[in-house]
């Protein structure tokens, strides 16, 4: 078997270049509040203020941008439960070309209305992984489209582990970085762009306890199917791939589950304390720090990436009526 191609440093400072005119250089916030509840020193990459509300704008537009003239000009198809078709879309659209979203059937409208206002043409499957690149497969035979994979693809993995770079940049020293996991390209950026930077920094992923495949993989060293993932987390729901799971396991840490009460609890906190809006994928990170997931975090400096913050209002988790 070959090896899996890695990501470097250097790709993630060159999609960072690339990128730099397309998103946005997020702020960094800080909480009183919740570092008073921790016992630590919070810093939150806030990527729900990104372009199109969330951190996938940065993989999507790395790369769309980094394909060839006559490829590109085929279009690209994806697979998201939404906020990766939203930057497809997005990408697509300021590079002129075709972009077709698959998503499951049960995306919360907010989603669905983001990737149709940013141009992408969508298509509507069942709410399994399988069905999903059944459908972005039947796509991409049909039209000739480029798969932009949501994340098991070295440039969208460069492309979101810049969120993280910026914020080593910016906060020097951090102790802790904490970032959620569910196909791993989030994670696997965040793990190279911070052990690059700041080699003493622990990289520690978060996941739902409901859709658990990556701390399960990871703590028992192969490469395990995702089951039926049933989490409020909804854009955490994705596999693991052989690209993100090799180099999690080369730079990660540890990776932690998390209940679904919590993921509320952290949401909710969030809301309340630092009065933004974040979807639940966002507050698994900080739902690790409140059931004590992570040990030995205080008077630690602990960088957070804040995912997204795309919510249908009218379904808050918190809400019974």
């Amino acid at each position: 078997m070959m090896p899996a191609p890695t990501l470097s440093l250097a790709q993630i400072e060159a999609a960072h270049e690339r990128i730099r005119p397309h998103v946005h250089l997020t702020p960094v916030l800080t909480c009183a509040s919740l570092d008073a509840l921790t016992g630590a020193t919070l810093f939150f990459k806030a990527e729900n203020f990104q372009k199109i509300g969330a951190f996938k704008a940065r993989g999507a537009t790395n790369a769309i941008f980094a394909l060839a003239p006559e490829i590109a000009a085929k279009g690209v198809i994806t697979h998201s439960s939404g906020n990766h078709g939203a930057a497809v879309a997005r990408a697509a659209r300021l590079r002129g070309i075709t972009a077709h979203v698959v998503m499951p059937s049960n995306t919360p409208k907010i989603k669905v209305a983001n990737v149709e206002a940013q141009g992408g043409r969508v298509v509507t499957c069942e709410p399994n992984l399988a069905s999903r690149e059944a459908a972005a497969a039947r796509v991409q035979a049909e039209t000739g489209a480029t798969l932009i994979h949501p994340y098991n693809d070295l440039h969208v993995m460069a492309g979101q582990g810049t969120a993280a770079l910026e914020l080593v940049i910016a906060v020097p020293d951090l102790d802790l970085m904490l970032c959620p996991v569910g196909g791993g390209g989030l994670l696997s950026g965040t793990a190279v762009a911070t052990k690059g930077r700041s080699p003493q920094t622990r990289v520690i992923g978060v996941e739902p306890a409901q859709a658990d495949d990556a701390a399960r993989s990871f703590h028992g060293g192969s490469l395990l199917p995702s089951g039926k993932p049933d989490t409020i987390a909804d854009g955490l729901r994705g596999a693991l791939g052989d690209l993100t799971y090799a180099e999690i396991t080369t730079h990660v840490d540890d990776i932690v589950t998390v209940s679904e009460a919590a993921i509320i609890a952290a949401m909710r906190l969030i809301w309340e304390r630092m009065k933004i809006i974040v979807e639940p994928s966002c507050a698994v990170p900080l739902a690790g720090l409140l059931e004590n997931r992570i040990p030995d975090i205080a008077g630690r400096r602990i960088g957070i990436i804040l995912t997204g913050g795309n919510v249908d209002l009218d379904r808050l988790p918190w809400q019974t009526a």
